[in-house]
């Protein structure tokens, strides 16, 4: 059984200025008193710093007043009521003053323990974004492609075999956002993180998406910073994603990255799905949980950047993110 000797800082001050109180009425020598007064100020900085706040609070009061009064019947003998009020003024001054080292302490302790909390909420409501961001996208499209592929597979072996692959291919890239989530909690692993996946990832991303069209300038995408880079990659995953779950019957499905002015511009835009479906439009109506493109919205402006979704003119949706060049490197 584990012993915490924190638990008897209080009782044993409170034994200690009992006990103090009444020695100078017992005749104590002075000698003793100044020694127990040595011994007792480190005990009341340690109470203020660990006992519990009700326990430490009776022990505190009584460990500072029998260190205040320790002279007074001293000073009484010889001296006027004046004299004796000014010693315990006196004496007081040290003992708040450990109490006052051990509250301060106390305090840093628990600021220290509210931060470290603080950032774990942090880190845990960034894990659960990725989550979302990435591994979402991956696994509604091995659900779309089961299915397809499950209609298929009588008349058409072939497509299924194709659709078959492309479900691993999913698969694959959900694993591997994951095992990036699960690197991400290892906080004393030596080997580095895997890196987060940017518009360099972007051509792939659109070519496991059936009906996708990409039409980005590079050298365009290279001038974002990596903040940037990487939310726009977040916007591209979600849009996608949203297209496949609110709109499977989109004709056509167009991600582009151009420059838009000074700044640089990221674009998901989808025709008019076939049956109606409405296309991105039921983000904010049908979806339950999740961060969403309203989760995405407060990254893009922490880049920088600003974010708009709606309906475009021939009945799809549109989503686009504006991000600012990165400044080019100076000499």
């Amino acid at each position: 059984m584990t012993v915490n000797p924190r638990g008897a800082y209080a009782p044993l001050l409170v034994s200690a200025a009992v006990v103090g109180i009444a020695a100078p009425f017992l005749h104590a020598p002075a000698s003793w008193m100044l020694l127990w007064v040595c011994l007792l100020l480190p005990l009341l900085g340690l109470v203020a710093r660990w006992s519990p706040v009700r326990s430490g609070t009776v022990a505190g009061t009584l460990g500072v007043a029998a260190v205040a009064l320790w002279p007074v019947p001293l000073v009484w003998e010889t001296g006027s009521w004046l004299e004796a009020c000014g010693a315990a003024a006196f004496w007081a001054m040290p003992a708040l003053g450990a109490a006052l080292a051990g509250g301060y302490l106390r305090r840093q302790a628990g600021r220290l323990r509210r931060a470290v909390r603080d950032a774990r909420r942090d880190q845990q409501l960034e894990l659960a974004r990725d989550l979302h961001d990435f591994v979402a996208h991956d696994v509604s499209a091995i659900v779309v492609r089961a299915q397809a592929a499950r209609f298929v597979a009588a008349g058409d072996p072939g497509q299924a075999v194709l659709a078959l692959e492309r479900i691993e291919a999913a698969g694959l890239s959900a694993l591997a956002s994951m095992d990036r989530t699960v690197h991400a909690l290892q906080e004393a692993a030596d080997r580095p993180l895997a890196p987060v996946p940017g518009l360099a990832q972007l051509p792939g991303l659109v070519e496991r998406f059936e009906g996708g069209a990409l039409d980005a300038d590079p050298a365009v995408a290279g001038e974002l910073s990596r903040e940037a880079d990487t939310t726009a990659y977040r916007v591209a995953v979600e849009a996608l994603t949203n297209v496949r779950r609110h709109a499977p019957g989109a004709a056509e499905v167009r991600v582009s990255v151009r420059r838009a002015g000074a700044d640089i511009e990221l674009s998901v835009a989808n025709s008019a799905p076939a049956r109606g479906a409405g296309g991105l439009l039921g983000l904010g109506r049908r979806r339950r949980g999740g961060t969403g493109l309203a989760g995405l919205r407060g990254r893009v402006e922490a880049a920088g950047g600003t974010l708009r979704a709606g309906a475009s003119a021939d009945g799809g949706w549109l989503v686009s993110a504006v991000f600012p060049a990165a400044p080019a490197p100076q000499g």
